[in-house]
């Protein structure tokens, strides 16, 4: 995997800021985290990009084009890609603006709503999200020197800071008509 260039410190910058931080402000746990999750998201976001960068994609182009994957239709609006991948709707406007021009997206008027769009995904995009797929999967996401136990503890962790920014509310136990299972 192309990765940005090791700063091969001979110290931990975080840690050695939290150092600091205790220091001069006193308690230093959630600095240090929230640091460290800065600067993870850097790593990976480059990572990432740069294998999907022979695809012409970056990650946030890639999450639109595999939930229009994922969709049943293989369309979707505007409005809903925005709410499923937590953006701005300028940022899904410029997504699929890009999507398009490389042929991977069509727009089409919705028909449900005169004045929505749909972002339709085309052969060429589901071919492309098969192989930079698998380009992924192979990398692990950027996540090989973690197991899965590992990654599962990381993804609750992250999952309870999610549920209480109001991502989405905790799940009772109904059924996922979408999906098919229970939530």
């Amino acid at each position: 995997m192309s990765q940005q260039k090791a700063l091969n410190l001979p110290f931990d910058p975080i840690d050695r800021a939290a150092e600091s931080w205790r220091a001069h402000f006193g308690p230093s746990s959630a600095m240090a985290a929230v640091t460290s999750i800065m600067r993870a998201h850097q790593i990976l976001l480059s990572q990432l990009d740069a294998l999907l960068k022979p695809y012409d994609l970056t990650f946030a182009r890639y999450e639109a084009l595999v939930l229009l994957t994922f969709s049943k239709a293989g369309a979707l609006p505007l409005s809903k890609i925005g709410e499923r991948l937590m953006v701005h709707p300028t940022s899904v406007t410029n997504t699929v603006d890009r999507l398009e021009r490389s042929g991977f997206v069509r727009r089409l008027p919705n028909p449900r709503d005169g004045r929505g769009v749909l972002a339709e995904i085309t052969d060429a995009g589901r071919d492309v999200v098969r192989r930079a797929t698998d380009d992924l999967m192979a990398a692990e996401f950027g996540l090989t020197m973690y197991a899965d136990d590992e990654l599962q503890r990381l993804f609750d962790q992250l999952r309870t800071l999610r549920v209480a920014a109001g991502d989405f509310a905790v799940p009772s136990m109904r059924q996922d008509e979408e999906h098919g299972g229970l939530l």
